[in-house]
């Protein structure tokens, strides 16, 4: 059985290499629960903190360069295990931080405001078709709000205008985003099929229900994509442009991940639920093991589906993810023009 992405959400199982393979067993029983051939495996993600894993296969991991992705039952990446050779890029590394002080870093978070506002606006037109004959006002309400997204759009370059240097206009680009955030999330629960679960509003941390839930837990799962491809690309992921430096903050994995969000999780998670799909959370309203494997499944059989690119291509979104990383680090050396980010199509 071909096996491209080995999800670990139990507590009790074991991970060892042999003869080629990750095979998985339960610690109390030796119970076989897969074995995942190294040839095709491309990620490891364990989800769960009573996992363990053998040095020989992290060994062997680290060798053919599959990345080991640890999040909490939230969703929240606490820790990634790759190869030492992956940081071994130093002339894109240089360019990258030299960058923040010059027109680059300007232009940058330009970038990644507009790949992020551009990608919600497309996300409420492209799901409120479904909406318009059999919810005309729920229609109407993702129409208007991707309309005024629009108009957010449209003050970027006022921005820019009036604030040269990237530390004078980051926080108005801040304060942009998060205006356009509110707007896109108060129609999201007009793109809901189903009355249940109900929509609460965008919740991050501390998120209890089921739609809030899954869509960190989601996020989680892209975060761990988004920094292998920062990392193959020789790219620091904790020196970005538009988030603010924070020591153990990965800044440019979170500029680079905003584009992304709405093509990847938001419309996976759209999906899930209005075909009736459940997510089930326990007494703490965390997500159970199973329903981590069902969503975590969802959103990795997302990444591999191809998508149509500017140029007529047809791509798996975590190959867009990749050639939009490389392109960044292009960009960065004079290798390549500006960098635009990715805008999802239907």
């Amino acid at each position: 059985m071909i096996i491209e992405h080995l999800t670990l959400t139990e507590p009790g199982l074991h991970v060892a290499k042999h003869s080629g393979r990750l095979r998985v067993t339960r610690i109390k029983t030796g119970e076989r629960v897969a074995e995942a051939p190294l040839i095709h495996l491309q990620t490891v993600l364990i989800a769960s903190r009573g996992v363990s894993i053998t040095a020989a296969a992290i060994a062997e991991c680290a060798e053919r360069g599959i990345p080991i992705h640890f999040v909490d039952s939230t969703g929240r990446p606490y820790g990634t295990l790759y190869s030492a050779g992956m940081t071994a890029t130093i002339l894109t590394r240089r360019e990258q931080l030299r960058a923040y002080d010059d027109a680059r870093g300007h232009t940058l978070v330009l970038a990644f405001t507009r790949g992020k506002i551009q990608n919600q606006e497309t996300l409420l037109r492209y799901a409120a078709r479904y909406r318009q004959e059999k919810a005309p006002q729920a229609y109407e309400t993702a129409i208007q709000a991707a309309a005024d997204l629009r108009g957010f759009l449209d003050k970027i370059a006022p921005l820019a205008d009036a604030h040269p240097t990237l530390d004078a206009l980051r926080p108005h680009l801040m304060a942009l985003e998060a205006q356009a955030a509110k707007a896109y999330w108060r129609a999201f629960g007009s793109l809901l099929t189903n009355e249940e679960p109900a929509w609460p509003g965008r919740r991050t941390r501390g998120a209890n229900d089921p739609l809030n839930s899954a869509l960190n837990y989601g996020y989680g799962i892209l975060y761990g994509t988004i920094e292998r491809a920062c990392l193959l690309a020789g790219l620091d992921p904790y020196a970005g442009y538009l988030h603010t430096d924070r020591p153990g903050k990965p800044s440019l994995v979170l500029d680079l991940i905003e584009e992304f969000r709405q093509p990847v999780v938001d419309r996976t998670v759209l999906a899930y639920f209005n075909r009736g799909r459940k997510l089930a959370l326990n007494d703490a309203g965390r997500i159970t093991p199973e329903s981590r494997k069902t969503l975590a499944a969802a959103v990795l059989e997302r990444l591999d589906s191809r998508q149509k690119t500017e140029n007529g291509q047809h791509l798996t979104l975590q190959s867009i993810i990749q050639r939009q990383a490389r392109r960044l680090a292009a960009s960065l050396r004079g290798e390549h023009e500006a960098y635009t980010p990715y805008r999802f199509q239907w």
